[in-house]
């Protein structure tokens, strides 16, 4: 991942300073420490009536041709549930209800350094599934047919549901 090197405020050159017990990238101009923060995204485990999971062919880097969970980044001045829907939504063609929020996770980034993933269970939902947006393809897995997953935050979600949610 490439250092930041200019304020997203005022485009001044940034330096390095000790703050609040770490090193923090700086800008003089502004007087201010520049944060830098896990980027927010969501994932669904979304389960049919036969248990079975729905997963979304990547067709963007990175891990383009893997399977994952649909989900992607929460936008501006929207709620992560939001955010988490309109995914769904853009990926499957599908419109679906939470039903609860799994976990949050970190996921390792090579752009964006650290993603802060939000995983939720959605089993009510309706449409016509269609892969769109960056997914190449959509489709249902059982649980122990499952294809290698993109993200090891989503095999984590995956799991949670399996070991604690799955009628057995």
């Amino acid at each position: 991942m490439q250092k930041k090197s200019f304020c997203h405020f005022c485009g001044a050159n940034l330096t390095e300073k000790k703050l609040q017990g770490a090193v923090r990238l700086f800008c003089k101009n502004c007087n201010q420490p520049i944060y830098e923060n896990p980027v927010p995204a969501t994932c669904l485990v979304v389960i049919d009536k036969k248990e079975r999971i729905l997963l979304v062919k990547r067709s963007i880097e990175p891990k383009a041709g893997f399977w994952c969970l649909p989900g992607g980044f929460i936008e501006l001045n929207e709620t992560p549930e939001q955010g988490a829907l309109r995914e769904l939504k853009e990926e499957t063609s599908l419109s679906g209800k939470i039903e609860i929020l799994l976990g949050v996770t970190i996921n390792n980034s090579t752009q964006y350094h650290s993603v802060l993933m939000l995983g939720y269970l959605i089993k009510n939902y309706t449409g016509i599934l269609k892969s769109g947006d960056d997914a190449s393809d959509a489709a249902y897995f059982n649980y122990n047919e499952l294809p290698e997953i993109a993200f090891e935050s989503h095999l984590k979600f995956i799991r949670i549901y399996y070991s604690a949610y799955a009628c057995h």
